[in-house]
């Protein structure tokens, strides 16, 4: 295992056009990213910082009618 395959899926901030990671693969994928980040950041109660916020907000902008859907936590 690679000291990097700990790490956890990149930050909204870190993903967008020209980064070569999630967004590369197109919109549908960073519509998807942006719902399941929503959806885990929503059954975990977790915290969003307003630089985290602005980048969902504007990945959930291009995406439609979106629905962001998760279990509720144990």
């Amino acid at each position: 295992m690679t000291e990097g395959a700990l790490d956890g899926p990149d930050e909204p901030v870190e993903v967008g056009p020209g980064s070569g990671g999630v967004a590369a693969a197109g919109a549908d994928v960073l519509c998807r990213y942006g719902a399941e980040w929503t959806a885990t950041k929503l059954r975990w109660g977790l915290v969003v910082d307003e630089l985290e916020r602005d980048r969902l907000l504007d990945i959930g902008a291009g995406c439609g009618g979106t629905d962001v859907e998760f279990p509720a936590a144990p």
